[in-house]
Formats: structure tokens, sequence, C-alpha cells
């Protein structure tokens, strides 16, 4: 028995970087990994070619399951879809990691000095 086996995972950002590198380690330990992200198949950011569909593809690969969701974290009906999604398929989040980054991506409004939750897409809202 893998010792993550029976854990529901939900690892934000996990496209690329450390998010993806701590999604394949807990698939590696059998933990159900929802693995999120702006960029899928088809429509990436900044052009990048890592998705969240390769990173799930990756932790079953593994040993997990991987589980791809598109969630946008800026934008709360995206979080708050995510996070009821998963309650109802599995009840619970047993491991969360926030791994996502806002930064300087050309998808994103200028930050101005707001944190990335703070910034709302150009619909003229402030």
């Amino acid at each position: 028995m893998k010792p993550l086996q029976n854990t529901i995972a939900l690892v934000t950002g996990a496209s690329r970087g450390a998010g993806r590198g701590i999604a394949y380690e807990l698939g590696e330990a059998g933990a159900t990994v929802y693995v999120t992200g702006r960029s899928i198949q088809g429509s990436t950011t900044d052009n990048r070619p890592e998705t969240i569909e390769e990173t799930a593809a990756g932790v079953t690969a593994r040993g997990g399951k991987g589980i791809a969701v598109r969630c946008d974290h800026t934008d709360s009906t995206d979080v708050r879809r995510l996070f009821d999604g998963i309650k109802d398929e599995h009840g619970r989040i047993d491991l969360l990691v926030n791994s996502v980054f806002g930064g300087s991506e050309s998808s994103l409004p200028r930050a101005g000095g707001r944190r990335f939750w703070e910034r709302r897409r150009n619909t003229g809202m402030r």
C-alpha cells in the first residue's frame, strides 16, 4: 500500500514548476491529485507548452490518480466551482498545496502593487 493512498489532494498552479513537481510526488505516493491551472490543451498561458492535462497524466503514470480541472484562481467563481466539485465527489480535501502564480504573465492585468486575488479582469471594475 502506498503511503498516501485514499488521500485527496489539491495542487493549485500545477501545470508547471513546483506545482507540477509536487503533484508528481503526491501521485508517486498514491494520492488522488486534483491539478489546477489556466493552461489547458489548446489554450496555454503565455504560449507555454505545459498543461494541467499533462500533469494529471503524469500523476496517474506514477501510481496516483490525476484529475485536471481548469481554474483561474483570480476568479472567485472558478475557485468556488472547484471546491464544490471536489466536495461533491469526495466530501473532503486532505491536503492542499497552493502554488499559483499571477506575477507578470501577459494574461493578467497589471498588478499595480495589488495581490493577485485583488485584481480584476479588464471589465472596468476596480
